[in-house]
This record gives structure tokens, C-alpha cells and sequence, in this order.
């Protein structure tokens, strides 16, 4: 962009050379596991759901849960460029940027403020990973649950104390933290109970974020 300042948050929410905005609603697919990909999606709105197949590929399980201000498929810009290890699904109405793989490359290579944001997202990203594992090897499902419905608060209003998420329903929950429906009913439920969360049937859910944050403190 030579000639011109670049400004950051209007390449992020704009269509542009290389670049447009889109709009997918709930259970759509952005790129699918196996497949090369061929451009970055940077989240503006919504939940996007990580999801891989198990073997045989009969059953189709969400890893992990991205919301505003995440990059989905940035594998394609490796240079021994990869098939995608998992597809990206969207879990709640969305709107994404869809950067074509030819200019996230320029933006990294010429762009040093769109290249340190990129960068400090990875390693974020790397670290929420290692966090899930150490979770998943060592803290309960009811913890795990917890820890979910906390992040959401992020993809929803702010986080503010009562924060309501966006609409999941409970085998969705039950898939990101790898525990059945029936189990992630009796913890929702038990939560209400003690006023972490409100909900009614599958509408949305509303978060007494200090509240429930306290209570998993205390499990520690």
C-alpha cells in the first residue's frame, strides 16, 4: 500500500483487492478438512466451530471454537502448503473477511503492523492449545464445561458480569469439551441451579461471569 498509511482495523472489516467480505449463516462451511485451501477467513461476527472426522468418517466432532478477531485456514499460506486438518464450520450466523492466500502473503511480507498481529495471534493460538490439552488430561468435565461457557462470554457482549453467548445447543457443548449431552445436561442444569447461568430450552445463555469464574477458581 505504498503512497498511503496503512490503517489496520479498516483492511480487517472491509472489502478490498484481494479480499471481501462475506456473510454465512449457522452450519455453513468455509473449507473442509482434506482439501487444499486457498485463502484466510479473519472473523468479524460469530462463532466459527473447528470440526474433524473421526476414522471411517462417520462421525464429525468440533476441537475447538473460534470467535471474533481469529483467523480460520491459515494453513494454506505454509509454503509446503498442506490439506486442511480440519473443516470450519459455522456455529452461529457469521461475517467473515475472506483474504485470497496470494495477498495474506504480501500483507505479512510488506505490511509490518498487519505482520506483528498476525504473528501474536499464532502464538495465542498456541498457547490456547497447549491449555485445552492440559485440560483435557487433567481437569473434569464439569471444569472443562466451565471453561467453555466462559470463553463464549468473549464471542458474545464483551464479557461483561451477565453476558449473553451465543445459542448452542448441548450436544454442540458436549463435542467442544468431549463429554456426552447427557452429562453436559445435568452440569448445565446444576449451574441454574446455583445461579452461574440462565437459560431456557435451547435459547440463548445468559452468564453471571463473576459468579461462575469464582466458582471455578475455587475447584482449583
Amino acid at each position: 500500500m505504498e503512497g498511503s498509511v496503512f490503517r489496520l482495523q479498516r483492511f480487517l472489516s472491509k472489502s478490498g483487492p484481494g479480499r471481501a467480505l462475506e456473510y454465512f449463516p449457522r452450519h455453513q462451511t468455509l473449507f473442509i478438512q482434506g482439501k487444499w485451501g486457498n485463502a484466510v477467513f479473519y472473523i468479524l461476527v460469530g462463532v466459527v466451530g473447528l470440526t474433524v472426522l473421526s476414522r471411517g468418517g462417520k462421525r464429525e466432532r468440533i476441537i475447538s471454537l473460534l470467535g471474533p478477531g481469529s483467523f480460520a485456514g491459515k494453513e494454506c499460506i505454509a509454503k509446503e502448503r498442506p490439506r486442511s486438518m480440519a473443516s470450519a464450520r459455522t456455529v452461529t450466523d457469521c461475517t467473515v473477511l475472506r483474504i485470497e492466500r496470494k495477498e495474506m502473503l504480501r500483507m505479512i511480507r510488506d505490511e509490518k503492523t498487519f505482520a506483528a498481529l498476525f504473528l501474536d495471534y499464532l502464538l495465542g493460538r498456541i498457547t490456547q492449545y497447549q491449555e485445552v490439552i492440559m485440560d483435557h488430561l487433567s481437569q473434569s468435565s464439569e471444569k472443562r464445561l466451565a471453561r467453555t461457557l466462559l470463553l463464549l462470554t468473549h464471542f458474545g457482549d464483551g464479557g461483561k458480569a451477565e453476558s449473553v453467548v451465543p445459542n448452542f445447543s448441548q450436544t454442540e457443548l458436549a463435542e467442544v469439551i468431549g463429554t456426552t449431552r447427557s452429562r453436559v445436561s445435568f452440569f448445565m442444569n446444576s449451574f441454574r441451579n446455583q445461579g452461574f447461568i440462565a437459560y431456557k430450552s435451547q435459547g440463548p445463555i445468559t452468564i453471571c461471569t463473576p459468579e461462575l469464574s469464582r466458582w471455578l477458581t475455587n475447584q482449583e
